[in-house]
């Protein structure tokens, strides 16, 4: 079976539109420091108390819950007030460097169900970003 012409263009451009939006680490870190200078003053945390938690540094305290849950909101991972999984893969596969798409998003579903634990949209950011803290360490960002 042949494929016309115009198949093979839209193929390729598309390959190459998704490749050029994948960003590196560096550039990923990077984009996260709006969505920092936008959360913290909302909950009034200071560097020390969150400027670790992607390194594994969950402090257990109420401000650093919902700072976490601002990162979620503003970057679109929380939807009517619940974490939306979805989202997160669709911004994985949109934004991530291909060599770390398919292990975050094996950490993401492999802590689809820590959310549901908790009523409270802190506690279920909180806990779900510990949680893909602790699956996948190596591949974890966090503003």
């Amino acid at each position: 079976m042949r494929f016309p012409r115009y198949f093979a263009v839209v193929l390729i451009t598309t390959l190459c539109i998704q490749s050029s939006f994948a960003m590196t680490r560096a550039q990923l870190k990077n984009s996260g420091k709006l969505l920092k200078k936008t959360c913290m003053p909302k909950h009034d945390v200071t560097e020390d108390q969150i400027g670790k938690i992607e390194q594994g540094k969950f402090l257990e305290e109420k401000d650093v819950m919902c700072y976490i849950a601002c990162i979620y909101s503003v970057g679109g991972v929380v939807k009517n007030n619940k974490v939306t999984l979805d989202a997160m893969v669709k911004q994985v596969d949109m934004m991530f460097p291909n060599e770390m798409k398919d292990p975050v998003k094996a950490a993401i579903e492999n802590c689809k169900g820590v959310a549901k634990k908790y009523k409270d949209i802190c506690e279920a950011c909180y806990y779900t970003a510990k949680c893909l803290y602790d699956t996948d360490p190596s591949n974890f960002v966090f503003p």
